[in-house]
């Protein structure tokens, strides 16, 4: 029998010490996953499991604080019966069962992952849920692996023996008020911390982390599985979507209806222009006058005056639409063209899968790749999500390293910033591919202090900082045009998603997500509107293809210069699904077409044509189930790249 001596101390270091203690149980259970399936993990060197075994901890820890919710506020709550022998009984037990469950767990991912390539998710649930031989397979389970189970009763037994070398120290006096005042700021105290340790950090503007953080720690989505723990992967995708495959069409005729993967369509060499991606906060179509000449009986002036200079410059359409309604669908649409469908694609269970994107195609051209957002670095989960898509360089916060010029909210303002990244990107070598996400047109929508009044207010609160914003791109384009690599940059200018509306005819579902894409290029001739429809997930397909990229690859959009007119535009809000194709826009609820507008016609949509143009809905009816085939089916099979046919 394992005799330890006991350590007698305070009731919140005996719960730093047990906690302490799983963490050091969940990085030798992820060395054992790692080392289990050693063989699908090649390319990591030691230095890299270094990396991502401290990179695991932050996952460990807000894993940990959920499983152990309930023993914390046992542990901390100001009650007289917390020493009582027979309480801290109970609550040993609900320490070792519920910390039983996620050992467990990750045990059986040692095998488990040999089958899906995966963290077992929330899914798993609803996969196992119709087997009518869970017992069966149970049992099974541990005849095969009978070794794991010798594992989990070994370390259960570690765990239990280890609690109790711990023993609580009783109060020296009686407790009397002071106590319990004391008890209780302590527990509010722990409160606060269980929060921030679950959400993964402390800051307004850092989403909880998700499966898709873990990319910061890797060098192939592949090894994010070494980065988690299953428990964390369970309980972030417990209320995920779980995409079905669906089978509307044969391969040939899906293809022949809409493929995402890209062929070359010429021979001709391959132009090496800089790349630079310029997405606006909040920049909805309806604040840029330029794009908007027919509203207010055409003496509407908008709100982005250099931005209107701008479109007279530039390459444009007459409709330009975002995939999504939320910065973090922007990204993967605009840089990998994966729009997020029912859920964002980063925090989604897919969001593990092998992708491509425009920064790691032209990486393999030469390019050197960078991303610039001025929030603290990790905000949003975007120096994961850049990390996943290839781009070499992160310049945030962090790098910008002048807190004077911090908003006091999201992050350095725009116009600094902006200039911040002018000069970083003249030390880059040529040809680069750049990207950058402005933060000042955000709520609250302030302005520097110097610049209140400078703008005009307009009836939404986002214009005025929208002019801000506008003034700082100005700047960066004066800056920019004075350097070696301009003429030879193609700007690409879009918004993250629209915002709140003003004019009746934004006031509906496509103007919801309307907002400018503009094709800049300064030393070429790329002027000019066509009367078409476009996307976000368009964007890499129509620069690639106007570069003349040579090789194929995967994107779900499609390229806004070609000539073809089958072309379609896919967003979805809330389980609604929108299509555009030509003057027609379909909203089906995923089961279901519910309407039908001819969008030349009835800008305002009040005329739903379902009934009264069949051969209109039948035909965007096709391109939508064969859409939801090409990304279910891929999503679902990680088959979100090109890779020849065998």
């Amino acid at each position: 029998m394992i005799k330890l001596r006991k350590v007698e101390t305070s009731i919140f270091m005996a719960l730093v010490a047990r906690f302490a203690l799983l963490l050091g149980i969940y990085s030798l259970l992820r060395i054992g996953f790692y080392l289990f399936n050693i063989s699908l993990f090649p390319n990591v060197n030691t230095s890299q499991l270094l990396i991502m075994l401290l990179g695991g901890i932050k996952f460990d820890i807000s894993a940990l604080l959920y499983l152990n919710s309930l023993y914390i506020v046992l542990q901390s709550l100001p009650l007289p019966c917390l020493y009582n022998t027979f309480y801290q009984k109970i609550c040993k037990w609900v320490f070792i069962l519920t910390n039983s469950l996620g050992i467990a767990a990750n045990l059986i991912d040692f095998v488990y992952y040999q089958f899906t390539l995966k963290r077992t998710t929330g899914t798993v649930f609803e996969q196992f849920a119709h087997e009518q031989n869970k017992l069966k397979l149970f049992i099974d389970f541990l005849t095969g692996y009978w070794y794991l189970l010798l594992l989990f009763i070994l370390l259960v037994f570690l765990l239990s023996k280890l609690y109790d070398a711990f023993s609580i120290k009783q109060p020296n006096r009686a407790l009397g008020w002071s106590y319990y005042l004391m008890r209780s700021l302590l527990f509010l105290l722990v409160a606060a911390l269980t929060v921030v340790g679950m959400r993964g950090g402390w800051r307004h503007s850092t989403r909880p982390i998700t499966l898709s953080n873990a990319g910061e720690f890797v060098q192939s989505p592949a090894q994010m599985s070494i980065v988690l723990n299953t428990p964390f992967s369970i309980m972030r995708t417990l209320k995920a979507v779980s995409l079905k495959p669906v089978h509307y069409f044969d391969e040939k005729t899906l293809d022949s209806l809409y493929s995402p993967i890209h062929q070359p369509s010429d021979t001709a060499a391959f132009k090496n222009l800089n790349v630079v991606f310029l997405i606006i906060e909040s920049l909805g179509k309806e604040h840029v006058g330029a794009l908007n000449k027919d509203l207010a009986q055409g003496t509407y002036k908008g709100y982005t005056p250099f931005i209107d200079s701008l479109v007279e410059n530039s390459f444009t359409f007459t409709h330009t639409y975002a995939n999504g309604r939320k910065s973090i669908d922007a990204l993967p649409s605009i840089i990998s063209g994966i729009p997020s469908i029912r859920e964002p694609f980063v925090l989604s269970t897919y969001s593990s899968n092998k992708t491509t994107s425009i920064a790691k195609l032209l990486a393999e051209k030469g390019y050197e790749t960078a991303f610039f957002h001025g929030a603290p670095n990790g905000s949003m989960g975007f120096s994961s999500y850049t990390k996943l898509a290839g781009i070499q360089h992160y310049f945030g916060k962090t790098e910008y390293n002048n807190d004077k010029d911090f908003d006091g909210m999201w992050g350095i303002w725009d116009e600094p910033f902006m200039q911040f990244m002018a000069r970083t990107i003249n030390t880059f070598h040529q040809p680069f591919f750049s990207a950058f996400f402005s933060l000042s047109s955000h709520h609250p929508f302030k302005v520097p202090e110097q610049y209140k009044g400078k703008f005009p207010k307009g009836p939404l609160e986002v214009q005025e900082p929208m002019g801000y914003t506008d003034m700082a791109l100005r700047k960066f384009f004066e800056t920019a045009a004075k350097m070696p690599w301009y003429k030879n940059t193609l700007f690409v200018l879009c918004a993250d998603h629209a915002t709140v509306s003003f004019f009746p005819e934004y006031q509906t579902i496509p103007g919801a997500f309307s907002i400018p894409i503009l094709f800049y290029y300064p030393g070429g001739n790329l002027k000019g509107k066509l009367d078409k429809s476009v996307q976000q997930i368009d964007i890499m397909p129509t620069v690639l293809n106007y570069l003349q990229y040579d090789k194929p690859y995967f994107a779900f959009g499609f390229d806004a210069f070609s000539k073809r007119t089958d072309n379609f535009i896919i967003n979805n809000n809330d389980g609604t699904f929108s299509l555009y194709h030509g003057d027609y826009l379909l909203l089906n609820d995923g089961q279901i077409s519910t309407a039908l507008y001819n969008l030349k016609e009835d800008r305002l949509t009040k005329h739903n044509l379902i009934k009264k143009e069949p051969e209109v809905l039948e035909k965007l009816e096709t391109y939508f189930k064969a859409f939801i085939q090409q990304y279910n089916n891929r999503m679902i099979q990680d088959d979100l790249t090109y890779h020849p046919i065998k």
